[in-house]
């Protein structure tokens, strides 16, 4: 019963106060407040939010929040998700010296001008302002060169709208895309799937053949593995003779005696 009475406190609360932080962390002290999940509860004031000073991780999703005032002195925080609020001003957020993941996808956030107070955020490497699983975005991406300028205005982020445009996996992100739409272009041909009898693969018979290594650690292993799989292999036989023989002989007990007369 209790546990009801807590669970619709908080599916009614529009505040964040020490005691519902306390409550859902489990801490008695604001400051020893690592991370924080809040999503969902209808909250439009953070309120004593700024007291968790060495918070580092913290989901205010699927709230009512316009104001982030109360967030300016989270100077450890490290990653924010405030997807699916009312947030227009992202100012506050120039205090958060250690922020490297943001999202703010599905707000209401209308210009790129809005975002330069971003820039000043060095560590920051993770952006997303839309996301297409939810179909969140902001009318800032209905901006036609959106995607270019924000990566003019960050160019040391590795991510931006769950798509890595810096970094070791970008290239090959960007490889496959290009193999994937070729393939697409070439199969299809006036809507009908075009045959290529001529193709042929891509590498030779031998190139999935596990190639013998020279180094003597492995050498060993491997003959070690061979003599385990050489006992497997005879213990096998073993078995199946002995089976062979128990079943020849439990047939024998169950035929019938015959006498000669």
């Amino acid at each position: 019963m209790d546990y009801k009475r807590d669970k619709d406190q908080d599916a009614d609360c529009v505040k964040i106060t020490a005691l519902l932080l306390k409550s859902r962390t489990g801490e008695f002290d604001l400051e020893s407040i690592l991370f924080l999940k809040l999503r969902g509860l209808g909250i439009h004031d953070l309120g004593c939010i700024g007291e968790c000073v060495n918070l580092e991780r913290l989901d205010l999703s699927g709230n009512n929040i316009t104001n982030l005032a109360s967030l300016a002195s989270l100077q450890h925080l490290s990653v924010l998700n405030l997807s699916s609020n009312k947030i227009s001003n992202l100012e506050p957020l120039r205090s958060c010296e250690s922020l490297q993941n943001l999202n703010v996808a599905g707000n209401i956030i209308s210009s790129i001008d809005n975002l330069h107070c971003l820039q000043s955020l060095r560590k920051l490497e993770h952006i997303r302002f839309k996301d297409n699983t939810y179909n969140y975005s902001n009318p800032v991406c209905r901006n036609a060169p959106y995607r270019t300028i924000v990566l003019e205005m960050f160019p040391t982020i590795k991510v931006l709208d769950g798509e890595r445009v810096v970094g070791r996996g970008s290239d090959l992100y960007q490889l496959c895309k290009d193999i994937d739409d070729t393939i697409k272009a070439g199969l299809y041909k006036n809507g009908q799937l075009v045959e290529h009898p001529d193709r042929k693969p891509w590498v030779e018979d031998s190139y999935w053949e596990i190639k013998r290594s020279s180094n003597a650690i492995i050498e060993e292993a491997y003959k070690q593995f061979n003599d385990v799989l050489h006992e497997c292999r005879l213990l096998n036989n073993r078995a199946t003779h002995v089976i062979s023989q128990t079943e020849r002989s439990m047939s024998l007990k169950k035929q019938p005696k015959q006498y000669a007369i």
